[in-house]
């Protein structure tokens, strides 16, 4: 069931309306240890588990043996200024069990260490040099700002 307002139904020709679920799938690194073929996913409350299993096999056509859900409870916490409570929204994890010959790797979006080095030393000392050429062809010009270059 979807909470989206669409437009009312008007008498003519094409009606121009695409109908969308509000349903929504977050890949999340699990904070325990679990098998290579078990991936954790944060999912909107109003998805069941056939829900999730015909999502992840219909439209990123991933083979699924089991889905198990679970809902946790938000947090409550007072709230410092006021001091009322504040609950946080529950969420629910959705563990998603894979075939026993397929493993998931959680992709490395921020590459190696090693390799960033080297490219950073170099931007820096690009932007210094960058830097100290902006000095040098402004400093005789106490009475124009800076920006103001051709």
């Amino acid at each position: 069931m979807s909470t989206r307002w669409y437009p009312i139904y008007q008498r003519g020709n094409p009606q121009l309306r695409v109908f969308l679920p509000n349903f929504w799938m977050k890949l999340v690194r699990p904070e325990s240890k679990q098998l290579p073929n078990i991936v954790q996913f944060h999912c909107s409350m109003e998805m069941t588990k056939f829900d999730i299993k015909n999502y992840l096999e219909k439209i990123y056509n991933i083979p699924v043996v089991d889905v198990r859900t679970k809902i946790a409870l938000g947090k409550f916490r007072r709230d410092v200024g006021k001091g009322y409570v504040i609950k946080d929204d529950d969420i629910k994890s959705a563990y998603v069990v894979l075939p026993k010959d397929m493993k998931f790797e959680y992709p490395d979006i921020f590459g190696s260490k090693k390799d960033d080095g080297e490219d950073e030393q170099k931007a820096l000392s690009e932007a210094k040099k960058n830097f100290k050429n902006y000095i040098d062809r402004n400093k005789h010009r106490t009475d124009v700002p800076s920006w103001f270059t051709i």
